[in-house]
């Protein structure tokens, strides 16, 4: 759905400033929602290239079996803080970026609820990363431990960079819950009159229940690294056996967050596709209320499905099957949402644009990822796959050709409503083809050599991986340097070269409302309804 509100989008509601700063004070000091999008969603790209070079290092190496590039605990470190860049600097603050551009537009309101808590939010981030990143310099290296930072090696076998660790994973917490604040906020308080809940579109719904689990998730994680920190330097056990404590509680408190986290990297991604494919398929979404609530379904069974992380700890039987069940009854929803999309296309006039072909993309790549998701759910061959470069596959085919592609899909979409030019289309489409290839042979044939007892995080691997890992590794450099083109998209039209963009840049949905009736000033607004 995608509907826009703003009928001027070159229009900046700046109610905060009689005139409008300029230069770095502009971009330093900006309490605007648009500003503050563009922010986040340059940040994010930047994390995407720092984290995607760590990749690179990662595949460099396993490129030949026996060690040629870095040692082990080098390794260790990209492997960490690949990661950790990965979710919290570039998919998380991408989604934040689109969510503060689009919202108040979608909504009909001038700007973020809390505009100051806005800029703030974002502003805090970058220092975050510097911290992490300024981690690997210390003595001893970086986080060595794996995105996950399970104890004891967080906490016994760690290095003082550990410290720097948990306070920037601290920064990076405050700025999801600010900005999951905001966009409650702004959702509940500042709809046009007339819109009410099921009239939002589903990008407002997916980030509104998005922002909930954010809540409820990051104390979670604040919880868990700051026992980690007191078990490492103020001789506290919560983790430690020795002193009575239990390394797999740890275990329990991170995938209690870990689990709301992966569906929060990939709810907003559901309302992106539901926006793009009625607009390109030239038909209402089908099923409106089924998608609110299997979004709302997906949400509230996150929470019931985190030990699947842990099957191989030792749980009982009963939890084993509780586990396996809710695991397997979170694909209920999910599925309603791929029918939907799928009855959406059906005997649509539908055309194949850069947003539409990475819309689809998500929806068939997305879905291979769901079914090793439901093979990884099912507890006596999940013994067999933990820890094995199958359950690599598996996620990397929900977070990069799931959350990455809806991140590209949405950027196509809207970046001519951003820049006021059109893209390029040809180049648009080079990059879809390139990056939809090079995904396939780096992902896929992980599945085999996963299934083959590869182990995952480790800098060497027996001889039989050879062949398949060669291909994994181009694989990746090719994914890797075809950002590249989306990189001289984006440049392109940021200078403001191409045709400029009309005011229904797809000749779809974009400025209409297809799912529901719209009331009657829904569509004429000239400035911004002023909230009371």
């Amino acid at each position: 759905m995608s509907t826009v509100v703003d009928t001027h989008p070159d229009h900046d509601h700046d109610d905060h400033h009689d005139h409008k700063p300029t230069g770095i004070k502009r971009w330093l000091f900006t309490t605007n929602h648009k500003d503050i999008g563009t922010l986040y969603l340059l940040f994010s790209f930047l994390m995407f290239l720092v984290g995607g070079t760590m990749a690179l290092v990662i595949r460099a190496e396993l490129f030949q079996p026996g060690m040629q590039i870095v040692d082990p605990h080098f390794f260790n470190q990209m492997t960490t803080m690949h990661g950790l860049i990965m979710v919290f600097g570039a998919v998380m603050p991408a989604f934040t970026g689109l969510a503060n551009w689009m919202i108040p537009m979608m909504i009909g309101a001038p700007d973020m609820a809390l505009p100051r808590m806005n800029n703030w939010s974002f502003w805090i981030l970058p220092f975050a990363f510097i911290i992490l990143l300024s981690s690997m310099f210390m003595p001893g290296g970086g986080p060595a431990f794996g995105w996950t930072f399970y104890a004891p090696l967080s906490t016994t076998y760690s290095t003082d960079s550990t410290a720097l660790f948990v306070f920037a994973i601290h920064i990076m917490g405050i700025s999801s819950i600010m900005g999951a604040i905001n966009v409650i906020v702004t959702i509940m308080n500042m709809r046009a009159p007339g819109m009410s809940y099921m009239k939002m579109p589903l990008f407002v719904w997916t980030w509104f229940i998005t922002a909930f689990l954010l809540i409820a998730v990051m104390p979670v994680l604040a919880g868990v690294v700051t026992m980690v920190l007191t078990d490492k330097y103020f001789a506290t056990s919560f983790f430690d056996a020795a002193g009575g404590g239990d390394p797999v509680l740890f275990q329990h408190l991170f995938w209690f967050f870990g689990h709301p986290e992966v569906y929060i990297m990939i709810l907003p991604s559901f309302g992106i596709v539901s926006a793009i494919i009625p607009a390109f398929a030239r038909k209402p979404l089908f099923g409106y209320a089924s998608m609110v609530y299997a979004t709302a379904a997906i949400a509230g069974l996150s929470f019931l499905v985190w030990a699947h992380h842990m099957f191989t700890t030792g749980m009982p039987v009963f939890a084993s099957l509780f586990f396996m069940y809710m695991t397997m009854l979170i694909a209920v929803p999910t599925g309603v949402k791929i029918f939907n999309w799928v009855s959406t296309m059906w005997r649509g006039s539908m055309t194949f644009e850069a947003p539409m072909l990475f819309a689809l993309a998500f929806v068939i790549l997305f879905t291979i990822g769901g079914f090793s998701g439901i093979m990884l759910a099912i507890t006596p061959v999940d013994y067999q796959y933990h820890d094995t470069y199958f359950v690599v596959a598996h996620f990397h085919y929900v977070l990069v050709s799931g959350a990455v592609f809806s991140i590209m899909a949405a950027a196509y979409y809207w970046l001519p409503k951003w820049s006021g030019v059109m893209f390029d289309e040809g180049l648009a489409k080079l990059h879809f083809w390139c990056s939809v290839i090079s995904v396939n042979i780096l992902f896929f044939p992980m599945h085999f050599v996963g299934l083959a007892g590869m182990p995952r995080r480790i800098p060497d691997y027996a001889l039989q991986f050879a062949d398949i890992n060669a291909v994994v590794s181009v694989g990746a450099f090719l994914f890797g340097f075809s950002q590249l083109i989306f990189l001289a998209v984006v440049v392109k039209c940021c200078m403001k070269k191409g045709e400029p963009a009309p005011a229904k840049p797809w000749e779809g949905a974009e400025g209409l409302e297809w799912e529901v009736p719209s009331p009657a000033p829904y569509h004429t607004f000239d400035t911004p309804p002023q909230i009371k």
